[in-house]
């Protein structure tokens, strides 16, 4: 049915609509049905009272041609809400004049997600809770906002996202709604967005009867009956074919029709549309392929676009004919419906719309990635220009989160190479991509095509072989051959590697020592190679290896960048290389915001082996269901572990649980062996602490099974590092003692062992409890003459522990405990940090008596039972009752936070300032404080540093507030 003629039946969804508009609260509804059934005059209907009942009214229409632009459509739902500046002045200065009103966090969000400013993709969370900013301060202007999407099926995966993550928070949220139409017989990022659905049906046989008289009254008994069979009740389908029928029997179009019988409706009414196009003439018919290929309005009553769009001219014929109508408000020409644009498209010939793809790649050439998306249909044969193009539209959409439209772009990219070298590292580099966004089976094939014959090896052919390899099959030993071969032939070859005009920045430090980079930085597929290289052998985790890797870094001189070097040292082995590069990692970290995802988790890697992981947390709490999200899929399953690591160290074991089996769900679905087995490992290290003996055995022995046949020795050390910790938690110190020394012997640290550092502890203590003591202060004195304490602030404490568990006189004893428990770090270490003091504690209740071991058994004791380590706490405790201390009383439950007060807790426990969090809640810096102020007493805590900790003992949120 068209904009403004009478609506006919449809009761049901009226009322529902009405009162959809008219509910105070905030809300989402979602229409689903067949194309011509009526939705967009239901849309229509619903901005009809909206507009009268004091609303402002926001449309935008999914456009099938953007439907791989990531964020395109969110930008054009929002672009009217934008602050006016927004529309002019935006891209040239970045500067909002209305802007203030909304956080700098938002602001952020926004300004990236819409290609404003630099920075990498923005999580699916993080633009959504910027959405609802900006809606919610739209609002408050003092008008309700209704926000109408028509076609959501074409709109892109990033905003459908967005829009489901905003829909699903909108109740509480009073005065603004969202409203989407999708087709029921497309598939729709929607289809899984859990939005509350209304489905649109065909119309009941009376109400079908009644508008058809009412459109076509002058129709014959036969006609009229034949046109309710075909159309079914569907309202387009009743306008439409009466004008094709009505000739009978002798009219071509009527018998084509009639031919169609048993057809899906919406092909039988392109049917229609495509013989009233044939009727145009070749200008009209191509003025109109242009518009139908832009995007151009789907339909009257849309809102302004964001970006200019093909202006269709000359087409009275077409508006004549009931093909386009025209925009009230703007005079415009618009398709009447998605079937006709469609039929547009499927009318012309290959060289037409070639033809009409190049007219819009000029239209549209200071947006590359709109003007990739013509390029790469415009042209046919190998033009070297061309491929550029896609190659850094594809660059630019990967940096957007649009992972899967840079695959396709580099792939026609490769296609339209006009060497077979361009064209392998091209193909190499979508396998690379579609690897990093968890395409395996896609990132193999392109990994072979990159190898065919002719491509001589193919470097980045390797590159994602290897890939695979690793991560699907955890194969080590072939993949390390395999990649120093690589980069061997890489580093000899004539043109050393490199592409003129494209380099990669690794990260220099200048001024940090060793080797450097030269001026002209190193090829983007040898830094990779070479990065790959470094993890292999960090799997590996063998001496061999690793001396293998070195010597490949020491001959590719200057080439081998800073990154690389900081990884193949502090990776490798902390013990011998780890020195002076903990300040190095907290100088890079400083700049998260403008690196790869892929280049974050290496260096977040690099900052867990040296224990300053929890500075890199807020950042990779930001950024880790983005990369789930938007499709750096293995790096997100990296930052998983990375948190886990990270909560593993803080105490936050019921946290690191969680996520664990999130990412074990993960890697077990995407088929990532090394990935899950890896998962498996930490889970069973934190069943060890807790004392789950049978759990972490049973992860241990899976681990160890999958991991020893194949050599990942860094899978296999941490299944003896949770057989020595569950043997300690148990109490077996024998068993505790022959799982330690298979990491490394007693006085040394195995070259290349890296759980032989973080094993010192247990080491020790089983020693100590074996009758041991000569191994135990051999191993604590090697620790100490390595420079351990040096290192990172976890082997600092452990070390001072050991010395003093060790120590041959109480004076030294007393000064490593005190040095141990005073480290300005030992608080992130709860777990090492209990042992030490109930080690100290059992210590001074057999020299000084029971009174003086008081206060570090309790403190022992309670930490224990925080970190619910019952084993460990059973100790404590029974040293305590030793020391004539009282059974204890379980501490009491945390009081509940208000709603207000846990959001500010929560953003506080993020690193953000009073300031920050008063521009994101539009609360002044003194309210926050305040809320911080009366929120510490109920977490029970002191410190802002402690909230973390505190929430994270919350399992469930306090209840949104009530409108």
């Amino acid at each position: 049915m068209e904009p403004g003629t009478v609506m006919v039946g449809r009761d049901d969804e009226r009322a529902r609509l009405s009162a959809f508009v008219r509910a105070p609260d905030g809300q989402t509804l979602l229409l689903r049905g067949e194309a011509g059934v009526g939705k967009s005059t239901l849309l229509d209907l619903a901005a009809r009272l909206a507009a009268e009942d004091g609303h402002l009214v926001v449309r935008a229409t999914g456009v099938e041609a953007e439907s791989g632009l990531p964020h395109a459509g969110l930008h054009q739902l929002l672009y009217p809400l934008l602050p006016e500046a927004d529309h002019h002045s935006t891209a040239r200065t970045g500067q909002h004049p209305e802007a203030p009103r909304l956080g700098a966090t938002a602001r952020a969000a926004l300004d990236t997600a819409f290609g404003r400013s630099d920075g990498p993709p923005v999580p699916v969370m993080a633009l959504g809770i910027a959405v609802l900013e900006l809606l919610s301060w739209t609002a408050a202007k003092g008008r309700p906002l209704l926000l109408v999407l028509d076609d959501g099926q074409w709109l892109d995966g990033a905003s459908a996202e967005v829009c489901g993550f905003v829909g699903r928070r909108l109740a509480g949220r009073p005065g603004v709604k969202l409203l989407v139409a999708v087709r029921a017989d497309t598939a729709s990022p929607f289809d899984t967005a859990a939005l509350p659905e209304v489905p649109v049906g065909a119309l009941a046989d009376a109400d079908a009867t009644r508008l058809l008289d009412l459109h076509h009254p002058q129709l014959g008994r036969q006609v009229r009956g034949l046109v309710l069979e075909q159309a079914g009740g569907n309202p387009l389908a009743l306008l439409e074919l009466p004008a094709h029928l009505a000739a009978g029997p002798g009219d071509r179009a009527g018998q084509d029709l009639l031919g169609l019988h048993g057809v899906p409706l919406p092909r039988r009414i392109q049917e229609i549309y495509a013989a009233r196009l044939a009727r145009l003439g070749d200008t009209v018919r191509a003025e109109l392929l242009l518009g139908a290929l832009d995007g151009a309005a789907a339909r009257p009553g849309d809102g302004p676009a964001p970006i200019a769009r093909y202006r269709m001219r000359e087409v009275d014929e077409a508006v004549a004919c009931g093909l386009l109508v025209v925009e009230p408000m703007t005079g415009e020409p618009a398709f009447r419906h998605p079937l006709v644009r469609s039929s547009v498209v499927q009318l012309a010939s290959p060289d037409q719309r070639r033809s009409a793809h190049r007219v819009l790649a000029q239209l549209h050439r200071e947006y590359p990635e709109r003007r990739a998306i013509h390029l790469a249909a415009a042209t046919v044969d190998p033009e070297e220009g061309v491929a550029a193009d896609l190659e850094a539209a594809a660059r630019s959409a990967t940096r957007r989160g649009g992972a899967r439209m840079a695959v396709s772009w580099l792939t026609r990219a490769a296609e339209l190479s006009e060497t077979r070298v361009d064209r392998s590292r091209r193909l190499g580099e979508a396998a690379y991509v579609a690897g990093q966004a968890d395409h395996l089976g896609r990132a193999r094939s392109l990994a072979l095509a990159a190898a065919a014959p002719g491509t001589d090896g193919s470097p980045a052919a390797v590159l994602a072989e290897c890939y695979l390899a690793l991560y699907r099959d955890g194969e080590v030993r072939a993949t390390h051959r395999r990649i120093v071969a690589a980069v061997e032939r890489l580093r000899d070859s004539p043109d050393r590697g490199r592409r003129p005009g494209h380099s990669t920045d690794p990260g220099t430090d200048p001024g940090a020592g060793g080797p450097r980079p030269g001026p002209d930085r190193p090829d983007e597929v040898l830094d990779r190679l070479v990065s790959l290289l470094l993890a292999v052998s960090q799997y590996a985790g063998d001496r061999a290896t690793w001396r293998r890797t070195h010597e490949v870094l020491t001959t590719l001189g200057e080439r081998a960048s800073e990154r690389a070097w900081m990884y193949g040292s502090t990776w490798s082995d902390v013990v011998r290389h780890g020195s002076g590069w903990s300040r190095r990692v907290e100088r890079a970290s400083a700049d998260l915001e403008d690196q790869d995802p892929w280049d974050v988790t290496r260096l977040a890697v690099s900052a867990y082996h040296l224990d300053v992981l929890s500075p890199l947390r807020p950042y990779l709490d930001r950024v880790v269901d983005r990369e789930l999200d938007t499709g750096a899929m293995s790096s997100g399953i990296v930052m998983l572990h990375l948190v886990l690591l990270d909560q593993l160290a803080l105490g936050q074991w019921d946290a690191a649980e969680r996520t664990g089996h999130r990412a074990l769900a993960l890697a077990t679905e995407r088929g990532h062996g090394l990935f899950a087995h890896q998962t498996r490992a930490y889970l069973a290290q934190l069943a060890a602490v807790r004392g789950r003996t049978a759990e972490a055995r049973e992860l241990q022995t899976a681990v160890d099974a999958w991991a020893r046949p194949r050599g990942v020795g860094f899978l296999t050390q941490i299944a003896d590092a949770v057989g020595a910790t569950t043997a300690l938690s148990a109490g077996d110190y024998e068993t505790a003692f022959l799982h330690a020394i298979g990491i490394t012997s007693p006085g040394a640290f195995r070259p290349y062992a890296y759980q032989a550092s973080r094993t010192l502890l247990d080491l020790v203590e089983a020693a100590l409890h074996t009758g041991r003591a000569g191994q135990a202060r051999a191993h604590a004195l090697a620790a100490r003459d390595a420079g351990l304490p040096d290192l990172s602030p976890r082997l600092a404490l452990i070390t001072h522990g050991a010395l003093a568990m060790t120590a041959e006189d109480d004076t030294e004893a007393a000064a490593h405990y005190a040095r141990a428990q005073s480290h300005p770090a030992a608080e992130r270490f709860p777990f090492e940090l209990a042992r030490i003091r109930l080690a100290h504690g059992i210590a001074v209740r057999r020299l000084h008596g029971a009174a003086a071991a008081r206060l570090p058994l309790t403190q022992a004791a309670n930490a224990f039972d925080r970190l619910d380590a019952p084993a460990w706490a059973a100790r404590a405790h029974a040293e305590l009752r030793a020391a004539g201390v009282a059974p204890h009383s379980p501490a009491p439950a945390p009081l509940p936070l208000t709603w207000q007060e846990r959001r500010v807790a929560e953003l506080a426990a993020g690193g953000l300032t009073n300031k920050e969090i008063g521009e994101q809640m539009r609360l002044s810096p003194r309210t926050v404080s305040a809320h911080l102020y009366r929120a510490f007493p109920k977490l029970g805590i002191t410190t802002r540093a402690a909230l973390r900790d505190a929430l994270t003992r919350i399992s469930e949120p306090a209840p949104a507030p009530s409108p």
